[in-house]
């Protein structure tokens, strides 16, 4: 198993929704597409081995992995899009409050460069209510990025490592980010992201402003921000569309084509499990895909 395929617990959320242990999900079949991206899915610092399947979020990622000539590609939803489906929000009649706001993050091999004090300012012009700031695991340590939020009167949250290299693996990170954004009315970010998607998807009304910022010798893959703000025009702004922003988020995590966990078992090569599971049909409220082909075949 490629270790990205780890990232976020993604793996262990599939597995949970096939039946299977999610404390120690099986050995996935190919690449599971990990976040979001204007290209074929894949993240572009990784390497992968030709030939082997590649599993994506959505039928849109997949037509853009085919134009750069990805051919054995396989729509299986966004790890996100299961989760949401099968775990209701606990306490729907509960009112949400406020803003959580992701900043724009580095990663292990690149740290982010920009203005924070600057992004707070646009922040609190913007946002009636509580605002919660979300950094990643990264930035969360360095203390003197951590402060500068919380000075500004700010919660500032982390939801965990996303793992790497077979260590430091979270099977509850999408799990604590959906209790996260179902306490909040409002999903904010200084670029579109995964994030945005996923908070979207959780009944978050979204918002994409402020600064940038941007990677230190960040490289414009596929178009970069310019592409990303000419494409996505509409989910820019401080107030978005909901319906537009919601119909985006439902094509873009594939929510409309999940699969059941015969079907998901089937293509990533999973075993049956020992218990049974409801395998007639996707999570409720999501539309079945008309056709899935073995891994083992070209998908056309």
């Amino acid at each position: 198993m490629h270790h990205a395929n780890h990232y976020y617990g993604h793996s262990h959320v599939l597995a949970r929704y096939c039946g299977l242990d999610d404390r120690d999900p099986p050995r996935i079949g190919g690449h599971l597409q990990h976040g979001w991206n204007i290209g074929d899915g894949m993240a572009g610092d990784h390497e992968f081995v030709p030939g082997v399947p590649l599993f994506l979020w959505s039928e849109r990622t997949r037509r853009r992995a085919w134009s750069l000539g990805r051919r054995q590609t396989y729509v299986v939803g966004a790890p996100w899009a299961y989760l949401v489906a099968g775990e209701p929000d606990p306490e729907p009649e509960r009112p949400r409050e406020g803003t959580i706001f992701y900043p724009f993050h580095g990663w292990e091999g690149q740290h982010v460069v920009g203005d924070h004090d600057r992004l707070i300012a646009e922040i609190r012009a913007t946002e009636p209510g509580p605002v919660t700031i979300c950094l990643y695991w990264q930035e969360y340590g360095v203390k003197r990025v951590r402060q500068r939020y919380e000075r500004a009167g700010f919660r500032v949250v982390c939801h965990g490592h996303r793992g790497g290299r077979w260590e430091k693996l979270d099977p509850d990170f999408l799990r604590r980010q959906l209790a996260e954004q179902r306490r909040h009315r409002r999903v904010a970010s200084n670029r579109l992201c995964s994030a945005i998607f996923y908070g979207t998807l959780a009944g978050c009304e979204p918002a994409v402003y402020g600064d940038p910022m941007q990677l230190d010798g960040e490289v414009p893959l596929w178009g970069g921000q310019p592409r990303i703000r000419r494409q996505w025009a509409e989910l820019h702004g401080p107030y978005v569309d909901q319906a537009v922003a919601r119909a985006a988020a439902v094509a873009e995590l594939g929510a409309d084509r999940l699969l059941t966990p015969a079907e998901l078992r089937r293509l990533l090569r999973w075993p049956e499990p020992c218990r049974p599971t409801a395998d007639a049909a996707p999570p409720a409220g999501h539309a079945r895909p008309d056709r899935h082909a073995d891994p083992a075949e070209e998908n056309r």
